[in-house]
């Protein structure tokens, strides 16, 4: 692997500050040459890689999924192959990858230069790793401050959950898929092109960031407490099986709801219904560890 790169890292993150000198030095040791930036704002992210795209040879970015997602349009745009640095609170797109949270270990998958090509989710234009969603998985982001998180970490989402769960009323919404429609009724539904998301949670028991498809779950519930019982399955995607949750698969979804809808991808809102995904295969190069044989 090439060693001129752009190091991107959000001061926010939760391990931003005290993981981004002991980042730099380690990475300086292996070899890469870097061209340091942060921002106070990752929306500005994008425009940063653009700028940089003919200098350097690959992306380092170091933040959690929002920081990631900040970045992706450009990474796509650019075709520059991406280092994953974790240091946000949930990091799902690092479990996914099967990345470490050791910031040595990452570092030194990225010297490696085992170069894996996944897919991406797109949603109204823009483009996600891991999961786009709406209904009370909206709710728990708005309410899910840089504050909260800084202070309880990845116990935050739990607790964020547990507080918005006994709130939550149900929605119509159209489905289309696979040349079908079908109208439901639910709380939450989650399009996965990866695997992980929420902290941890899988989107289904059998998804990979490189199979070339979405994973559509509905959560179709009659009382606000049979979320509860179902959390434990998802941690393990197995929330599929149940028969209050429908599960459907393919590589176009539209969903329409009668009202606009704001939908979340990888924890940032940044659409809103009517809503059209497509899954891009094969759509960036990530840096991840040589062993890895499936990301399952």
């Amino acid at each position: 692997m090439s060693s001129r790169a752009l190091l991107l890292v959000n001061r926010h993150a939760r391990q931003g500050k005290k993981g981004l000198s002991e980042a730099i030095d380690y990475l300086k040791t292996l070899g890469f040459i870097l061209i340091e930036e942060s921002t106070e704002h990752p929306k500005q992210l994008s425009e940063v890689i653009l700028r940089y795209q003919h200098q350097v040879d690959l992306v380092i970015v170091g933040g959690g999924d929002g920081t990631l997602n900040a970045a992706v349009d450009a990474l796509v745009e650019t075709q520059l192959p991406l280092g994953i640095l974790p240091l946000g609170t949930a990091n799902d797109l690092a479990r996914t990858l099967k990345i470490p949270n050791s910031l040595n270990e990452a570092c030194n998958i990225i010297a490696q230069g085992n170069l894996r090509r996944i897919d991406l989710g797109w949603v109204n234009g823009k483009h996600f790793f891991n999961v786009a969603s709406l209904g009370l998985s909206v709710k728990i982001t708005e309410r899910l401050t840089k504050e909260v998180k800084r202070r309880w970490g990845i116990f935050a989402y739990a607790a964020t959950a547990l507080q918005v769960i006994w709130s939550a009323r149900p929605f119509s919404a159209e489905i289309v898929i696979n040349g079908e429609s079908v109208r439901v009724k639910t709380v939450q539904i989650a399009v996965g092109n990866g695997r992980y998301y929420g902290g941890g949670m899988a989107v289904a028991d059998d998804a990979a960031i490189d199979d070339q498809r979405l994973d559509l779950y509905s959560l179709e519930i009659q009382h606000w407490w049979q979320i509860i019982l179902l959390l434990p399955a998802m941690r393990q995607g197995r929330h599929i099986h149940w028969q209050s949750v429908r599960s459907l698969q393919g590589q176009e979804i539209r969903l329409s709801t009668r009202k606009p809808r704001p939908i979340n991808t990888d924890g940032e809102i940044t659409a809103y219904t009517p809503a059209h995904f497509r899954v891009i295969p094969k759509a960036v190069a990530v840096l991840v560890a040589a062993e890895v044989q499936s990301l399952q």
